[in-house]
Formats: structure tokens, C-alpha cells, sequence
């Protein structure tokens, strides 16, 4: 497996995924180009190099796993897989991830270049503006942020968003105060202490990915890269913080988050993965930075949200939880799970064995849908990750006077667009969901005209047999 970005980088080269792009500017353009690739039916994977006011060899990788492709690569499972086999078979390697401890090595590639001290200057890095509307350039999109619990020392490393506010200062964004790195840095202030931290910038995906996941209190994300990649994470104490850092980091930034009692500075507006902006800019906590470790020619991963249906990831991990959701909740016959438009749409593709079958699990699957208004289900010759299938499927076998329920006050965010300025302000932040059941009506399903397309496990064969010859 990969040993670091450079190494995955190469790999997605080798399967044809990568684009090259010289002489675009940071202020907008790298995110334009980003969005309307990732909107793209082949979706590549870009690196940024000569960018506009910045020398030769200070890079930008975008859209790292943004297909279902390169998620899979990025997992450790087979590149080749159709997207749905793709998150069975994470669900499988899921189930048996063992936690591997990172190991601490005596030499680190971010240290090729070191700055300290009043030579910082974080210009010197493409931070790009990603959108037309956000508050200035965010170096941290898809950057893992490393702090130490001062009460039991465990490692936390989320993915959180970092925006540039000068030569040596950046914002660090929690989202909320239930996040860890959040609950962390206030252990450090109640003692009037600031917090030493550090933000990779240029982590590999396995990190990226574990960045991203929910995991409970006092479980690193270190330990859940290494078992992802079936290697520990090779690490190195910061020479500034002392905490652990991945070795093979392209770009360090190494410091202290300062009380917000003593510092603050706006932070934002940035796009959301919602498509829209979801506040003004707000207070947020203020990273000192007082070292600078790169590699040589550093490559900054950039992980911007976009409008739907780009994702951070090509594969729905949610959707993933949402099938071990139904599951525990004894819905059988699931045949797949899966989200679209960024997770707001969750699909349900099962064989119903009775009457009431199809709405038990649309109802499941809606109290476990973060954000979705839309919930899907489907019969099991519909391939829930295919949206072309799935609305052939509701335009065809559902009728709307009957198979059509409102959920009302289910599970929303305060990104939601939709939801009023006034009630968000009051901490209302429910939403109606959208129950379409698309599947065959159970009472006369045997008397269901018969479908004239191949069945999925036909059309499988076929594209097996002769997919090479239609590319």
C-alpha cells in the first residue's frame, strides 16, 4: 500500500486519474478548476504546479478521493470494483479493523525545510481562496489537526478547517463544542494554559479518511489509519510541541491555540458541502504559529466542499452505517445503501419479503439520515448507487397518492439552507424528510409488468465480458 501522498499520487497516475495543471491562480481559479473536474463523468484527481505568484514545485493535490475509484484506493480495496461492491467490501474490512499503534521513527521528511520565529511566513505557501465568497484563504481543507488530551495524553487527529490570517496566525474552526479538538483545547485554557498543536497539511488518504470519522473519545485517529493501511503510521515528535507527527507529512505547521478569552479573529464564511454558505463569519479560536517544517517541492492536499454532488469521498461511508443500521434493526433482505447529492439523499435497495417491508425500512433508514430530506427505497434489481437507475425506479413504480410519506421534525443541521435564519437563532434545526417508496407495490407484485433490461448480475457479465472494448 501507499506510503504517503506522493506514493498514492503516483498510483492514481497509473490508473489514468491524474491531471496536471500549470499556471492557475489560487484565488479562485484552483477551485474552480477543482469543482468543475469533480463534476466531470471521469472526475480526475488534480496536481497544481507553477501556480500563479508561487515558484515551481509548491503544490496543490485536489480531488484526491472524490471517485469512487480512488476512495477504494485509498482504502486498500480493489480500484476495479463497481462502486456498491466497493462499499460492501469496505463494510467487510470495517468490521475487522484492528487498531495498530502508531511507532514513533528517529527521521521525518517534513523536516528537510524548517522556519522558526519571526522568519514564519505562511505566504509562502499557495493557501488558496476557494470560493468567490469566502473570508480570505483557508490552507486546511482537507488538513488533520493534532492535539494532546492533557488528562489522559491520547492523541486526537480530526480533519478541521484552518483559514490564513496573516504571516503567523491562522483560525481553527470545531464546527461545535462536542468535537474533540474543541473539548481539548478547553482542558488547556480552564488552566489558563494555551494548547500545543500542530496542522498537517498533506497528510496521506488513510489519514484524510480517519480524519473524517466519528471515533469515540480516546481512540486516535493514528491508530485507525495504520489499520486501515495494515502498517502502523510512522510518526516524529514535533521539535517544537512534542506531539506526534506523521513522518512523511508534506507541510507542519507547529504551535499553540491561544485562549479565545485572550484571542480571537473571524473566521469565515466558506462554502459548504451543502452548496451554499451556511453563516456569516464568526469568532474563532487563534493558532500562534511559530514553526514551519515542509518537505522538499511540498504538496498542500486541498479537500474543498462543493456543490453536490462532489463529495470529499466517492464512496457513502454514511450510507455504509445507515445498511448496519437497518441490519441491527432486523430489516433483512438489504441489498444496498447509498447516498447522493453529498449525503442528502439516501437510497434503499432491498428484495421485500412482505406487505409493510419497503416503509419499514425507509423509516430506519430516515431517523439515521443526517441532513437527507430525500429517502429512497427501491427493489433489489435497482442499483442504489446508480441516481439514472434509481429514478427510473421512482418514475415507474411509484405512485404518488400512495407511496408517498412526510416525516415531519427528523434530523437536520444548522448548515441547512433551507431552514430559517429565525428558528436556527432559536436552535431549531429540524427539517421535514421525504419517504418515496419506488418499489412494486407488495399486493400485486407478481402481476408487475415484467422489466425488458438485464438483470444487474447480467449486465455485470456483460460489462465484464466486453467492457474493455466499449472504453
Amino acid at each position: 500500500m501507499y506510503k504517503d501522498l506522493r506514493e498514492f499520487i503516483e498510483l492514481v497516475e497509473k490508473l489514468g486519474a491524474l491531471r496536471r495543471i500549470e499556471g492557475a491562480d489560487p484565488r479562485f481559479e484552483i477551485g474552480g478548476i477543482t469543482e468543475i473536474a469533480a463534476g466531470r463523468s471521469d472526475g480526475p484527481a488534480l496536481l497544481f504546479d507553477a501556480i500563479k505568484g508561487y515558484p515551481r514545485g509548491f503544490r496543490i493535490f485536489t480531488n484526491a478521493t472524490t471517485s469512487p475509484q480512488r476512495a477504494a484506493l485509498a482504502l486498500g480495496i480493489d480500484p476495479t470494483l463497481r462502486p456498491l461492491d466497493t462499499l460492501k467490501a469496505w463494510m467487510d474490512k470495517r468490521k475487522s479493523l484492528k487498531p495498530r499503534a502508531p511507532v514513533a521513527v528517529k527521521e521525518a521528511a517534513f523536516l528537510q525545510h524548517s522556519i522558526s520565529g519571526k522568519d514564519v511566513d505562511l505566504a509562502k505557501f499557495p493557501a488558496p481562496i476557494w470560493h468567490r465568497h469566502d473570508g480570505g484563504a483557508f490552507i486546511g481543507s482537507g488538513s488533520i489537526v493534532i492535539m494532546r488530551d492533557p488528562d489522559g495524553g491520547w492523541i486526537n487527529a480530526s480533519i478541521y478547517r484552518v483559514q490564513v490570517h496573516g504571516r503567523d496566525k491562522v483560525t481553527v474552526q470545531f464546527d461545535h463544542a462536542g468535537r474533540h479538538g474543541a473539548i481539548i483545547a478547553k482542558r488547556y485554557w480552564e488552566h489558563d494554559k494555551p494548547c500545543p498543536i500542530a496542522v498537517v497539511n498533506g497528510e496521506d488518504p488513510a489519514l484524510f479518511v480517519a480524519g473524517f470519522e466519528y471515533l469515540r473519545a480516546g481512540q486516535s485517529e493514528y491508530e485507525f489509519a495504520g489499520a486501515i493501511k495494515g502498517a502502523p503510521i510512522e510518526v516524529h515528535p514535533g521539535p517544537l510541541t512534542g506531539l506526534p507527527i506523521p513522518a512523511h507529512a508534506e507541510i507542519v505547521l507547529e504551535g499553540h491555540l491561544l485562549p479565545m478569552s485572550e484571542s480571537t479573529l473571524p473566521e469565515g464564511p466558506f462554502g459548504e458541502f451543502t452548496g451554499y454558505y451556511g453563516s456569516e463569519a464568526r469568532p474563532a479560536p487563534v493558532m500562534q504559529v511559530n514553526a514551519v517544517h515542509h518537505r522538499a517541492d511540498p504538496i498542500l492536499l486541498g479537500s474543498p466542499p462543493m456543490k453536490p454532488p462532489r463529495f470529499h469521498f466517492g464512496l457513502p461511508f454514511r450510507a455504509a452505517t445507515i445498511w448496519q443500521n437497518l441490519d441491527a434493526a432486523g430489516v433483512t433482505d438489504v441489498v444496498g445503501a447509498w447516498q447522493h447529492v453529498s449525503q442528502l439523499m439516501t437510497v434503499v435497495a432491498l428484495k421485500q419479503r412482505y406487505d409493510g417491508h419497503a416503509k419499514r425500512a425507509a423509516l430506519v433508514a430516515a431517523a439515521h439520515s443526517y441532513m437527507a430530506r430525500l429517502i429512497v427505497v427501491v427493489d433489489d434489481d435497482v442499483d442504489p448507487s446508480d441516481l439514472n437507475d434509481v429514478m427510473w425506479a421512482v418514475a415507474t413504480r411509484c405512485e404518488p397518492s400512495e407511496q408517498i410519506d412526510i416525516v415531519r421534525n427528523g434530523w437536520s443541521s444548522a448548515l441547512d439552507p433551507r431552514i430559517p435564519a429565525a428558528d436556527k437563532s432559536r436552535g431549531i434545526t429540524a427539517h421535514s424528510k421525504l419517504i418515496i417508496e419506488a418499489c412494486r407495490p407488495f399486493a400485486w407484485i407478481g402481476q408487475f409488468p415484467p422489466t425488458s433490461a438485464f438483470s444487474l448480475a447480467e449486465a455485470c457479465a456483460i460489462e465484464e465480458k466486453w467492457g474493455a472494448a466499449l472504453k
